[in-house]
């Protein structure tokens, strides 16, 4: 595969940049750190593409506010300055920049750089325009859950090496809120993975400085670099199963979640290429209106648990089928909110009634319906952890009573989606839905009433386990085989790789490549295998 020539000089400056003194700054807080690390610290990032404009992001640290100059060129050596302008750097957005650039031209590769007062300059970031008019093509790159302990960031490592990528969509997880030692386990962390701070983040300032330790990953900073992302957060970007109210993973001792939650949303709108706005959409073209929901903080309501629904309760499975056919299916139970929705919805038909091609809804949860196969009680080993057991134990219930493997999916929350899947069906759309959150990369066949609503194309994780981790001596074939018996909706699944998907757009079909990597545990960006699937337009299922 034929390395972009930004590399080279991306590498160079990164060891430039973040030297000894740059990594030691990232396990010191406030004025310590930024005295340690001085200039360009972590490269540069774009996003929020629209036919005409995009957004362009660094980071300068410097004693007092900085003035910096930003210039964009359509040649990597800035012959003939296209756009550009100037942004102020503040020590109180943690000395990050973000600048929306007007008055560029659609669907072209501009070349951007910072340029600081005493004439340094960052490196060379690459970013691209959405098409207008008509679009033969259009590539998404597809990613979630980057535990930074766990392993390296190879499937970032492939992806920037590529040259048919249009934009990158990272659905969530992009970082994660634990302490050193608590997943991964001291056992499984992998040497010379450190994260900062060492405890969980809670605060304002172990926010920024989980976020500094993971944009310090060369991999993460060189796909920034070469193009344009939509990023939405999903929970661990604030803390496990994140809901308006709070989160699995909070508690008192914590301090007020409010706090907590307006700490990391400030984190995640200074240290991301993204616009102040929770929900957004783009679009390529003829070909596509991508939307980017979002489904975490704004209104989703708690997740159901089923040891609080069996507590007290003489007889589970009679106790099971009664939420069921209740508490489960209730039409007032939200994942967006009704404004959202609204949203949503109108911009369904409205894409639809403008003659654009593809509906696409990257958004960070499955979608569709998996269920818990008889077999699976036979998967874990006698020496896994109590709750993993009791969760298998319920799941076998629960599936007996017709309920989903996860409710914190949209799976918990069916009538949500039966609102969102007919709103496309009554729009006339083509969904394709892009997931995270799972660890693992699934093939679903969205049904609605009986009815074709459209595909999701699931990502799996670029290094957070998934099934594999917990069914030691299973083979991959041998879970897939039973969860598709169990789930009707379930095309296709990969529960034993780590990776990333690229979704190629046509004028009459969709091709999805699931890319697994071959190891994290070393630095190496190869794959091991892809599998592909394609959809053709107006059928609303994955092709035979």
């Amino acid at each position: 595969m034929r390395v972009h020539p930004l590399w080279h000089e991306i590498d160079r400056r990164l060891l430039i940049k973040l030297g000894t003194a740059g990594l030691a700054a990232l396990s010191l807080p406030g004025a310590a750190a930024a005295a340690l690390a001085q200039g360009f610290t972590h490269g540069v990032a774009s996003g929020e593409p629209g036919a005409n404009s995009v957004l362009l992001w660094t980071r300068y640290a410097a004693a007092n506010d900085t003035a910096l100059t930003v210039e964009l060129s359509e040649s990597a050596d800035f012959a003939r300055i296209a756009a550009g302008g100037e942004v102020t750097v503040r020590g109180e957005r943690d000395h990050t920049a973000k600048i929306a650039i007007d008055g560029l031209e659609p669907g072209r590769w501009y070349f951007y750089r910072f340029v600081a007062p005493d004439g340094t300059t960052s490196i060379t970031g690459r970013t691209r325009t959405l098409p207008a008019g008509p679009t033969s093509a259009f590539t998404i790159a597809l990613f979630s859950c980057a535990n930074l302990p766990f392993g390296w960031f190879n499937a970032y490592a492939h992806a920037a090496a590529r040259n048919d990528i249009d934009l990158v969509a990272h659905v969530g997880d992009y970082l994660y809120e634990y302490k050193v030692g608590d997943y991964p386990s001291l056992k499984d962390a992998l040497p010379g993975r450190e994260i900062q701070p060492t405890h969980e983040m809670v605060s304002l300032a172990d926010y920024r400085l989980r976020y500094a330790a993971y944009r310090a990953d060369p991999d993460l900073q060189r796909l920034h670099a070469l193009f344009p992302m939509i990023a939405q957060w999903d929970d661990h970007e604030f803390a496990n199963d994140v809901w308006k109210g709070g989160a699995e993973n909070h508690n008192e001792g914590e301090g007020d979640w409010r706090v907590r939650e307006a700490a990391a949303e400030r984190a995640h709108g200074e240290w991301m290429p993204v616009a102040d706005t929770r929900w957004r959409h783009y679009q390529a073209g003829d070909l596509a209106t991508i939307f980017l929901p979002e489904t975490r903080i704004t209104a989703r309501d708690k997740v159901f648990d089923l040891g609080d629904i069996l507590e007290g309760k003489g007889d589970p499975a009679a106790a099971l089928k009664q939420f069921a056919e209740s508490d489960y299916r209730d039409p007032a139970r939200q994942l967006m909110g009704a404004d959202q929705e609204r949203w949503l919805f109108d911009g369904l038909a409205q894409s639809v009634k403008a003659g654009t091609r593809w509906q696409v809804c990257a958004q960070q949860i499955v979608m569709g319906s998996l269920f818990t196969p008889p077999e699976s009680r036979d998967w874990f080993g006698a020496d896994q952890p109590d709750y993993v057991r009791r969760r298998v134990e319920m799941s076998q219930l629960a599936a007996k009573a017709g309920l989903p493997l996860n409710m914190d999916s949209w799976d918990g929350y069916p009538a949500a989606r039966n609102r969102l899947l007919a709103a496309a069906q009554k729009a006339n759309a083509d969904l394709v839905t892009l997931s995270g959150d799972s660890h693992n990369a699934w093939a679903f066949d969205l049904t609605h009433d009986g009815r074709p609503a459209g595909i999701e194309i699931a990502g799996h994780s670029v290094t957070s386990p998934g099934f594999e981790a917990y069914t030691p001596g299973i083979s991959d074939a041998t879970r897939v085989s039973a969860l598709r018996a169990a789930s009707p909706q379930l095309q296709w699944a990969n529960t034993a790789d780590r990776g990333y998907v690229t979704v190629q757009l046509t004028h009459e079909r969709v091709t999805a490549n699931w890319h697994s990597v071959e190891t994290i545990r070393s630095h190496r960006p190869g794959l091991k295998d892809t599998h592909s699937m394609t959809a053709t337009r107006g059928h609303r299922k994955y092709d035979a």
